[in-house]
């Protein structure tokens, strides 16, 4: 079922230790591994690959398990592929895939008289009169990397801006490209970020930029056919805990700039016709206080703004304001506590809200003529969101579905007739020996754990109906719960490598995430963070005393934040779990936020909180960060830490430095760490690549959940 590691005989590598004291609000803690720091620093580098190679001989006996994975999530996958087409304008754009090929081809085709809705491929062949815009490969050439940031085409459909990230340092460096004659031209933006917005005679392009800091502060506005150098900037956000976004409503008749913190927004907007005008206050910043803006012409000609916002409505509410007052809101869907208002799609006759409730998503249709209604589904757990909608006349609806067994699902809702049509559903091909995926050999189900508060957190849980259930059964538990972030339930091809090995899947719905509402998240938050990782050990306890599987079984697994979550939980509550999986884990947490010149700091203290000038929050912080809370005093489960060297999010030193201080101080194990030498935040770029990343991960799950228990 599962193979060995080939030898238990390795021993890990010994960073050396260098005492650097750190004081704060009276409280010194020594950091031996805080050189790990210097990326450049040809031992850092060499202590990581040294890592790697331990790394790789304690799972040497995986690999033909790692290679069986691979090629189930390359068999069941559709290599040649194409996507549903979206139509904007005179055209249908889409991307490809092509078997062999690491990344995708974006391309459009022109709409047809006879076109009722999207051409489809079955085969993922190319459609008529195929126009390839970018070619992801071509763009990666023999870089190991490669990221599409912008992709967008200019209203009249004759300019494509787009950008690049060749490193994994989420830098990228804009282009324009002229759709009529296929040339790009020579000058390139440095240094920008996602997010752009065409002018409407596609004479401008808005942009962001980023700082030291890796903060988007800068909205630069760009004059086509003139030299990068002669860009002006149009908007600087000074105040460090604030991100700046640029985009156009859906009606592209503004401009939107938004500037937000994680407790406050503001907005300003131009007539994307005057694109060297001056941007205008919708509603000056509050602290607190959150809104977005979306605009609408209704079917008599006249216009309104849109405002989704928490004035007063902790799960927000929805107003509608004049163009010409924009801070003068009048209530149109009023607060309720069991509904979280996500945003507000809003076309020529409809507004489409998104929603949250009960622990799931939603849509809710308002036409501008008859009743408004929710969009109803048969499965008791499911994600649904909004799809791509450019166009903004338009009588229907694009929406994603999808839940733990049935893949994911394009349809068109008819806003007039009530009617959801299937476009296309992720196809699910037969694995290497033959045996096709059936959607009625599966299982989902919703469980709810009491926390040590009273608290029941949901767990969305899905398994194949014939699978072991017992203290034998593996079971792989999977949480995040930051940022107001919700793991919904979702369909992954690779999970099925699991789910037919015998295991069990589950996602820990913990506060700190946004499934249950805006108070779900404050409770998991700030001075109340450690919620996230007693509700989390209390699913895993739960899942145990329900007699789903043992402790020695339940594999944990999380990432970034979530990888915060794994250090903690695993400090908290050894016992609780055989092994434990964090990729680019934030584990070096008070560190991080105590340094106010490191990239995202300063917008993080409206998360977790200050620590640098608060000592009550240093406290906190202390009693829960992985790497400082690592002790000699009690065994630990295996750890597979996975990280890589150009992460701009999470810094790569951070699970260096815990995995260090594990193999030095703590007993059990063992403590793995991998690092992706050319990758970013996000891991490998190529599908592949990614692939073969996601294999090594699940063959290790596989072998600790099932290895022999002495």
């Amino acid at each position: 079922m599962s193979d060995q590691p080939r030898t238990q005989q390795a021993a890990p590598p010994v960073a050396k230790r260098v005492p650097a004291e750190r004081t704060h609000h009276g409280d010194t803690f020594v950091d031996d591994y805080a050189w790990l720091t210097a990326k450049d620093d040809p031992e850092t580098i060499a202590f990581l690959e040294a890592e790697n190679a331990y790394t790789e001989a304690m799972t040497g006996g995986q690999e033909s398990l790692r290679e069986a994975i691979f090629g189930e999530i390359k068999a069941r996958t559709k290599e040649t592929d194409l996507s549903v087409p979206v139509r904007e304008g005179g055209w249908w754009y889409y991307a490809r895939s092509i078997e062999g090929k690491q990344y995708m081809l974006h391309c459009r085709s022109a709409v047809r008289p006879e076109d009722a809705g999207p051409p489809m491929s079955a085969d993922g062949s190319p459609l008529d009169g195929e126009e390839i815009l970018l070619d992801g490969n071509e763009m990666a050439g023999d870089s190991p990397f490669f990221r599409l940031g912008a992709f967008d085409v200019s209203p009249d459909g004759n300019l494509l801006a787009y950008s690049a990230d060749l490193t994994g340092a989420e830098r990228y460096t804009m282009r324009f490209k002229d759709l009529r004659s296929g040339q790009t031209a020579p000058d390139e933006i440095p240094d920008t970020y996602y997010g752009s917005a065409w002018s409407a005679d596609a004479s401008v392009l808005f942009y962001l930029k980023v700082n030291d800091a890796w903060r988007p502060y800068q909205v630069w506005r760009h004059v086509i056919g003139t030299p990068a150098s002669a860009d002006v900037v149009v908007y600087q956000e000074d105040d460090e805990k604030f991100n700046v976004g640029v985009g156009l409503t859906r009606s592209k008749r503004y401009v939107l700039i938004g500037s937000a913190s994680s407790l406050t927004s503001e907005f300003w907007m131009l007539d994307a016709a005057n694109p060297t005008g001056e941007f205008s206050l919708v509603a000056a910043r509050r602290p607190g206080v959150e809104y977005d803006v979306e605009h609408q012409v209704l079917p008599d000609g006249s216009e309104r703004l849109l405002i989704l916002h928490n004035d007063g409505a902790l799960n927000f509410e929805l107003a509608e304001a004049p163009v010409a007052s924009p801070a003068a809101w009048t209530t149109l869907i009023p607060h309720r506590e069991d509904t979280r208002l996500l945003s507000v799609d809003a076309f020529s006759r409809h507004l489409m809200v998104y929603l949250r409730r009960d622990g799931l998503t939603g849509l809710r249709v308002i036409p501008a003529s008859g009743e408004p209604g929710e969009i109803e589904f048969p499965e008791p757990i499911y994600t649904v969101g909004p799809g791509a909608n450019p166009e903004y006349d338009t009588g229907t609806f694009r929406l994603g579905y999808a839940s733990m067994i049935t893949p994911g699902s394009v349809y068109d809702y008819d806003v007039a007739t009530g009617r959801l049509a299937l476009l296309k559903q992720t196809p699910v091909l037969p694995a290497p020996d033959g045996t096709p995926y059936d959607v009625a050999d599966y299982e989902q189900h919703r469980l709810w754990a009491p926390a040590p508060d009273g608290t029941l957190v949901p767990i969305s849980l899905v398994r194949r109906k014939d699978a072991p259930r017992g203290e034998t059964a593996p079971f792989l538990l999977y949480g995040y719960g930051s940022y107001e972030i919700s793991s919904d339930p979702s369909f992954s091809i690779a999970r099925i490598s699991l789910l037919d090995r015998g295991f069990t899947f589950a996602i820990a719905h913990v506060r700190g995430g946004g499934e249950m509402g805006r108070r779900w998240y404050d409770d998991g938050k700030m001075l109340r963070k450690i919620n996230t990782f007693t509700d989390f050990i209390s699913a895993a306890r739960h899942v145990v005393a329900d007699g789903w599987t043992a402790p020695e079984h339940l594999i944990a697994r999380g990432g970034s934040a979530g990888g915060l979550l794994m250090g903690a939980v695993v400090n908290m509550a050894p016992d609780a779990f055989g092994g434990i999986v964090a990729q680019v884990p934030f584990v070096d947490a008070l560190t991080s936020i105590l340094d106010p010149t490191l990239p995202l700091t300063v917008p993080e203290w409206e998360e977790w909180g200050d620590p640098l000038h608060d000592p009550e929050v240093y406290r906190y912080m202390k009693s829960y960060t992985p790497y400082e809370n690592v002790t000699s005093d009690q065994a630990y489960p295996p750890i597979l830490a996975v990280t890589s060297l150009n992460d701009t999010r999470v810094l790569f030193h951070e699970p260096a430095k815990w995995i260090a201080r594990l193999q030095a101080v703590a007993k059990g194990g063992p403590f793995l760490l991998k690092t992706e030498m050319t990758a970013g935040h996000g891991g490998r770029s190529g599908r592949y690549d990614a692939w073969r990343e996601e294999a090594i991960v699940l063959a290790w799950i596989i072998s600790q959940a099932t290895k022999p228990v002495s």
